[in-house]
């Protein structure tokens, strides 16, 4: 008995630390310097540790015993949320893989990893065969049958092979609807879109803890479509159908796909459409959650879009006396532009406005310049070569409540307002301004 209790003491220490590894290769090496681990939960993701790409584009993360099964996330470039990519580990083997960023991941070792590519290389494959069905306008019908026949295995099949494992989660929130008999293409497709969210359970903390709510969500909003609707009408819809499929979700998980969503169309420049979701969706959630930030930034793009009201702000003109932005009157066109006198972008981009203004005096434009200054000494100076703008100062420079209105950050900003004050243009830049103004 004594035997056994020492040889266990000798063991136990090795049982603890023992560890298994996540390693492969990035190619072409080159191109990366160092991969971030993290270990992914519905609501965050929690830094691990990290490590360096050697010059033949291998790393190596070593997990003890204590690091939990679940779904870690590689991080290999910024921004973050652009490049990486998921991986299962399950506490049991060792993941070898291969990362090229045109060819993506491949896994050398993992079962539970080379099993969902496995699956999802193989349905996508039936997808194409049904895609290559409809595309031959083939009338053998019972060709069709077999595919959805092969598919319906394969799906049976990748189940079985995946019971208790992590796997097993996606095999099933992926299942795709599978028809039990033939069906003509539009029939086909109008089931591909009704029935597109019946297997995701958006509650599972396995799928919450990944990017795979996000992907569909995104795949759905973007690539669906219904005949006789527009473009905006048809996000729009589909982000309706999408928010019912989610409604059961905790507000903490929506506030992520939702705001994932959100960014989507600002980076795409679809300004109703991200109103629409922060109107009918975000802003709802926000508020429950008490997220003042979110809420503020939600309210700021939605002032700030085109086609609404420009925000209102008092000033005091030339003659000393107060005036405000929507009272101003003979003009057709308004810019505003935040400039600073100490900004060399502004003192460069500013006399070139000038400039191409004095050469377009029949298009009835006003110019409002915003100075934002720590104090007046230069201000005062640089407006005298600008005497026929109209100028407000802006004392407190990032800290100006007229530039918090308008969400600057940076010198110089332009919007441009029609006679009614309401923003029809932000201009990156002068050029961009000068291109808005001769089209």
């Amino acid at each position: 008995m004594l035997t056994r209790i020492v040889a266990l003491l000798i063991i136990l220490p090795n049982l603890l630390l023992a560890q298994h590894t996540i390693k492969g290769v990035f190619t072409p090496a080159k191109d990366y310097e160092v991969v971030l681990l993290y270990k992914v939960t519905p609501t965050v993701s929690d830094y691990v540790t990290n490590a360096t790409i050697e010059k033949d584009g291998s790393f190596l993360f070593k997990l003890d015993a204590s690091a939990v099964p679940g779904i870690y996330r590689l991080v290999y470039a910024v921004p973050q949320e652009d490049f990486n990519f998921d991986v299962i580990y399950n506490g049991k083997e060792d993941i070898v893989l291969t990362f090229n960023t045109e060819t993506g991941v491949t896994f050398k070792a993992s079962s539970e990893n080379k099993l969902l590519a496995s699956y999802t290389a193989s349905m996508s494959a039936i997808t194409q065969s049904i895609t290559n069905y409809f595309r031959s306008e083939k009338k053998d019908t019972t060709a069709l049958k077999t595919i959805f026949k092969t598919q319906r295995e394969a799906q049976m099949r990748y189940e079985k092979q995946a019971e208790n494992s992590i796997a097993l989660h996606f095999i099933k929130a992926n299942k795709p609807y599978i028809p039990k008999t033939y069906q003509n293409v539009k029939t086909y497709v109008a089931n591909l879109k009704t029935h597109y969210f019946d297997n995701i359970d958006f509650n599972n903390k396995t799928l919450q803890s990944s990017s795979f709510l996000q992907e569909r969500m995104l795949n759905y909003v973007f690539g669906i479509s219904s005949e006789g609707k527009d473009q905006i009408a048809n996000y729009k819809a589909n982000i309706d159908v999408f928010c019912t499929a989610m409604k059961t979700v905790p507000a903490n998980v929506k506030r992520i796909l939702l705001l994932d969503l959100w960014q989507e169309m600002v980076d795409l420049n679809q300004a109703p459409v991200a109103n629409y979701i922060s109107k009918n969706y975000l802003l709802e959630v926000a508020k429950v959650l008490k997220d003042n930030e979110l809420i503020n930034t939600l309210t700021l793009y939605t002032n700030l879009s085109i086609g609404h009201k420009a925000p209102d702000f008092s000033f005091v003109d030339k003659n000393k006396v107060t005036k405000k932005l929507s009272e101003l009157t003979g003009a057709e066109t308004y810019i505003l532009v935040f400039w600073s006198s100490t900004c060399s972008h502004c003192l460069d981009e500013i006399p070139q406005m000038q400039t191409f203004l004095k050469s377009r005096v029949k298009d009835k434009i006003k110019v409002i310049a915003i100075g934002l200054e720590d104090d007046d000494k230069k201000w005062k100076e640089a407006i005298k070569n600008y005497p026929e703008f109209i100028h407000v100062l802006g004392l407190g420079k990032w800290d100006n409540k007229i530039g918090d209105a308008y969400g600057v950050n940076a010198t110089p900003t332009y919007f441009v307002l029609d006679k009614n004050k309401n923003i029809i243009e932000k201009p990156e830049d002068f050029e961009g301004l000068k291109a808005f103004l001769i089209k």
